[in-house]
């Protein structure tokens, strides 16, 4: 255990000489252990010497008395940091910091390091993975003593089980929405083919409504983020024979550029063409007209992924069902 002062290493033994105890006792008091009887007098002697003394426990120690890491380690895919994920890994990081660990976040966008080299480096308890990633990668870190390997969307390779948190509901919510008055729908599919994780799920939930309730196969185009490319896909839809009258897009930035290129076009939502996004971004409420969106509780989610993470580190039975997702609508002017 060592910290920093005066321009050299503070030790727990220098803490004892500033404090007047014994190592053994800064130990029992800074770990807090169970079952010491110690004066309150002292223990607030030890912790004014420690913060005089800009003494901080080190992780290793902790890992050695505890019998496992604090670090969960989360894998990022090589996915656009935008205010939806960095929202996620704010609230993660507050939902694994209330079970004492830290998340520790690595993105795979390149030019990372070898994702090897980063468990490696600092051997977490856990590792959660927003996306799917190679069995025997799994197989290495279970090797080395990481506890539970976890993939948010997708599975760990080789592994036959439901998602943590399912994409489906979200385009089901979508046409669900639309289909009270609109009989075709078309899906603004994104142009970037490392979000398939996220798109093709809420596209099969698009298509299983339609099908439920005997309505055309949802008019699929992919949309990217430039004015040109979302009026061509605007003016298709509109052809469409029978023609399309509303699109359920695969987030709120699809959905505003759709919304761009209406507009463009000398048309307007909902009139041409109804618009639903995803995520209520701040820029929703903002666009013109106000986006119809699909909100997440994604503080809901992050809790419910840190509660299977800890379970499942603790030894307890973990159910195989999807995370609980409470999707609502904030209904606005496009739709």
């Amino acid at each position: 255990m060592t910290g920093k002062a005066s321009g050299r290493r503070v030790t727990s033994g220098d803490v004892a000489r500033e404090a007047g105890v014994s190592r053994a006792t800064v130990s029992y008091v800074l770990n807090e252990s169970p079952h010491q009887k110690i004066a309150e007098g002292t223990r607030r002697r030890v912790w004014e010497a420690a913060a005089k003394l800009g003494y901080a426990p080190s992780a290793a120690a902790r890992t050695l008395r505890t019998g496992r890491s604090s670090i969960v380690l989360g894998l990022l895919p090589d996915w656009p940091i935008e205010h939806v994920l960095g929202r996620l890994i704010q609230r993660l990081t507050s939902a694994f910091a209330e079970h004492e660990l830290t998340f520790l976040v690595h993105s795979s966008a390149p030019p990372a390091r070898p994702l090897r080299e980063i468990w490696k480096a600092m051997t977490p308890a856990a590792v959660l993975a927003l996306d799917e990633f190679p069995e025997s990668e799994a197989d290495a870190m279970r090797a080395v003593g990481i506890e539970v390997v976890m993939a948010v969307h997708g599975s760990v390779q080789g592994e036959l089980r439901s998602p943590l948190v399912s994409e489906e509901p979200i385009g089901a919510v979508q046409a669900r929405h639309l289909v009270a008055s609109h009989r075709r729908l078309g899906y603004a599919y994104p142009d970037l083919t490392r979000l398939g994780a996220l798109a093709q799920p809420r596209l099969d939930g698009v298509r299983k409504v339609c099908t439920e309730l005997g309505l055309p196969e949802p008019d699929v185009r992919t949309v990217p983020l430039e004015p040109n490319g979302a009026a061509a896909a605007v003016k298709a839809w509109l052809a469409a024979d029978p023609p399309v009258t509303g699109i359920c897009a695969f987030n709120d930035e699809l959905a505003m550029a759709v919304l761009a290129a209406l507009r463009s076009l000398g048309l307007r939502a909902p009139q041409d063409l109804a618009v639903i996004g995803v995520d209520d971004i701040p820029g929703a409420a903002l666009a013109q007209p106000p986006l119809t969106t699909v909100v997440r509780d994604t503080d809901a989610i992050a809790r419910g992924l840190a509660r299977r993470i800890v379970d499942t580190l603790d030894g307890k039975e973990v159910p195989a069902d999807p995370i609980e997702d409470l999707l609502r609508v904030h209904v606005r002017e496009s739709a």
